[in-house]
């Protein structure tokens, strides 16, 4: 079974907010992960793929949690484990397409609301004419 991590490729200015890949192609927006790396400053960033928070992985996963040892924000990271995981079974990574929500930021998680807001047909027209009446303020 393949382990699968979701990747977006990120602004340089954005690196250091996410687990960053080393990530190399293997097919189409299909990549094998080497490691990565949590938050790191922009100019050590082995990419611009950062991990999107969604994963396939298998049960071996949870020992490598268990032995982990508080990394980044003195808190045990998913990232560490995964990073453990690449050097035991091959990792791989997909860039996918659409429309990503940052739902740790108060902006993006006001965009979300609105973003899915827009799509029901039944908050669509309110919705589009309160953004009208606030935007013309």
């Amino acid at each position: 079974m393949r382990r699968w991590v979701a990747l977006l490729k990120v602004a340089r200015s954005e690196i250091s907010k996410y687990g960053i890949a080393d990530a190399r192609p293997v097919g189409e927006r299909i990549y094998e992960l080497h490691g990565m790396v949590e938050k790191p400053a922009p100019e050590k960033a082995p990419s611009e793929f950062a991990i999107m928070g969604r994963y396939v992985l298998t049960p071996d996963i949870f020992e490598l949690l268990a032995e982990g040892k508080p990394g980044a924000g003195g808190e045990i990271q998913l990232t560490d484990a995964l990073m453990a995981l690449t050097k035991r079974r091959k990792v791989y990574g997909y860039e996918f397409e659409g429309v990503r929500y940052d739902l740790g930021d108060r902006v993006g998680f006001i965009s979300a609301q609105v973003g899915f807001g827009l799509k029901r047909p039944e908050l669509a027209d309110r919705l589009r004419a309160f953004l009208s009446s606030v935007i013309s303020e």
